[in-house]
């Protein structure tokens, strides 16, 4: 009896313990966001592994043995080991792997050189060159697909040519004009930024007294280089080539418009396919192997960056940085940068705009010029203009609301993780709030957005049924962005001391007094990144919305590529054309307030 009373005491203490712990409010506010990000982020992911496990409705059309709802193996061997596999798995995994490979090399390539011409030469203008060099990321990622088939576009497919055929009489094989190629192209094109920044964040971070050191003591250029440079910004390039590979990896839309008309599938075309196809449980297996070579990945990038950290770059007696000189050859450079970022962001979106004043696709003559898709009426063989669209409308304003809800859930969300992350560092629950939160950048968009369908696609318990609704595309986005909105907080909260928190417990305010007025107005910075990240990936997003959208809830994103497939492309250029409009206004007006705000100091 004395043993029971005994094991009485200790578990009323430890509840008490438990009660105390989660009575403070820091502790208890972690607890519930931590279980709200299991709720969106970790139990989608069982619940489609789940799925992927059970027979479904719609299986009975493809066995008789079908009994829904019951465990089964059959869709894992469906896609891994029968005679479909080959098409439906094995051949799209080789051809995304390339294509990952492939654009991750070539964006890498593209980026250190930019990083390095930029930081480290006297070439002129690189003040200009270094604010084009990110645009082509704000851009959504497939309006260098389109563009690349107004130029390169044959008449072997779809009928009508492009602006090359158009120019020199010679319709462009079909390899340049669709397939790997052009994919990996534009691919690099949009991603290089990734390379570009880390890198050029690297070089700048960089004592160039040690590179000085070493060039007094005879060493040539190019082993310096070599021998110190190079190592010392080595993670900044793993990270960007492993980024830039996952991204890659789980890309929908520009595989979709310049692989489809070859019938050359990625992993997140047949995902889509099957999806579309009400395959729902294949499509699952192919979302979980997206989700373990990207979580590889990254957790590689992990371990060949963590044996480098002993790098010191920056220490407290500040540094310099080394300017190579360019010579003779800084102008020809300076012309051929030029001419790279023309080629790269100004040519796509004058031949947007050119084929959106086209009445008919692949006459590129002056007479078959006409506003009629950006403010015609809508007539017997050809669709109102954008102005007057019936659909149009609702799709923008859809979008922005999409866009702006979520942005600001996660910049409140980030500042919220990176708070409680800083502030209970070293704890247990601090620890799994941060892997948890970093968790969706794992997963590919197009994966996750499979994922938020087999969920949410029916109601749980008193939750509706959210597919056809806004609330879901809020809720999706806000999960998929909120990793590097939390980084971004956390970046801002790790440089705020905790002396002025302290001295307002001292005077007796209470928590939400001390967030409201303390933390969140000297954590702005913070905010307004993750605000500005969510809402540009927002306006863009293509991968992570397309399977949830219906014809009540489509974005401008979804309304583009259905244009696409129906090929009304003057329609879907003019539509991107819209959406880049908004990315570039969101940007300069939250460069405005960031300067307008940090001139005014910390008195606001």
């Amino acid at each position: 009896m004395e043993h029971h009373g005994d094991d009485h005491l200790e578990n009323s203490s430890l509840l008490s313990q438990l009660k105390l712990h989660y009575a403070k409010p820091v502790n208890l506010v972690a607890l519930l966001l931590t279980a709200l990000l299991i709720y969106v982020v970790v139990v989608p992911v069982g619940y489609m592994l789940s799925s992927s496990l059970k027979w479904q409705p719609g299986d009975v059309r493809l066995s008789r043995a079908a009994e829904p709802g019951k465990f089964t193996l059959f869709h894992w061997e469906r896609v891994l080991a029968s005679p479909l596999s080959s098409a439906m798995f094995y051949e799209p995994l080789i051809n995304t792997m390339v294509v990952s490979i492939c654009t991750s090399m070539l964006a890498l390539l593209m980026g250190l050189v930019l990083a390095w011409l930029l930081e480290r030469t006297d070439l002129p203008g690189r003040k200009w060159f270094a604010w084009f060099a990110p645009l082509p990321y704000m851009m959504p990622s497939w309006y260098i697909a389109l563009a690349w088939i107004v130029f390169f576009k044959n008449d072997r497919i779809g009928g009508s040519t492009g602006l090359f055929q158009h120019l020199f009489g010679i319709a462009p094989p079909n390899w340049i004009s669709y397939g790997p190629i052009p994919i990996i192209i534009t691919l690099a094109i949009h991603y290089y930024p990734f390379a570009f920044m880390l890198v050029s964040s690297a070089l700048a971070s960089i004592d160039s007294s040690v590179e000085e050191v070493a060039l007094t003591l005879g060493a040539s250029r190019w082993r310096i280089l070599r021998r110190i440079t190079f190592p010392l910004v080595l993670p900044a390039i793993l990270s960007a080539f492993i980024l830039t590979f996952s991204r890659a990896m789980g890309t929908f839309g520009t595989p979709s418009f310049l692989g489809s008309p070859v019938r050359y599938y990625t992993l997140s075309t047949m995902l889509y396919a099957n999806l579309q196809n009400r395959l729902a449980a294949d499509a699952y297996v192919i979302a979980f192997f997206l989700i373990v070579a990207s979580s590889a990945i990254v957790f590689i990038n992990q371990r060949l960056i963590g044996s480098r950290k002993s790098y010191a770059t920056i220490t407290g007696k500040g540094h310099t940085t080394q300017t190579v000189s360019l010579g003779r050859a800084k102008w020809p450079i300076a012309i051929g940068m030029g001419l790279f970022f023309g080629v790269v962001v100004v040519v796509p979106l004058v031949l947007l705009v050119w084929q959106t004043l086209m009445k008919v696709d692949g006459d590129f003559s002056l007479s078959n010029l006409t506003l009629h898709y950006w403010i015609g009426e809508a007539q017997p063989l050809l669709e109102a203009g954008l102005l007057r669209s019936p659909v149009v409308g609702p799709a923008l304003w859809n979008t922005l609301k999409v866009a702006v809800l979520s942005a600001i859930l996660c910049a409140f969300l980030g500042l919220m993780v990176g708070y409680l992350v800083t502030r209970m560092r070293g704890s247990r629950l601090a620890r799994l709030l941060e892997q948890i939160a970093f968790m969706p950048y794992l997963i590919p968009s197009i994966a996750f957005g499979a994922i938020y369908l087999t969920m949410f696609s029916r109601p749980i318990g008193v939750i509706p049924s959210l597919y056809g609704t806004l609330a879901i595309l809020v809720l999706v986005s806000v999960a998929k962005y909120l990793p590097l909105a939390a980084r971004s907080g956390m970046a801002a909260m790790i440089q705020m001391g905790q002396d002025l928190e302290e001295a307002a417990i001292v005077q007796g305010a209470g928590w939400r007094r001390r967030f409201s007025q303390i933390i969140l107005p000297l954590t702005k910075s913070g905010a307004v990144s993750g605000f500005l990240f969510a809402f540009i990936s927002g306006m863009k997003e293509l991968s992570l919305v397309v399977m949830l959208v219906t014809p009540k809830t489509a974005t401008l994103n979804t309304l583009t590529y259905r244009y696409a497939e129906r090929g009304v492309h003057q329609l879907s250029d003019a539509i991107i054309l819209v959406i880049i409009v908004f990315i570039l206004a969101a940007h300069g007006l939250t460069n405005w307030l960031a300067r307008r705000d940090g001139s005014k100091g910390m008195g606001v």
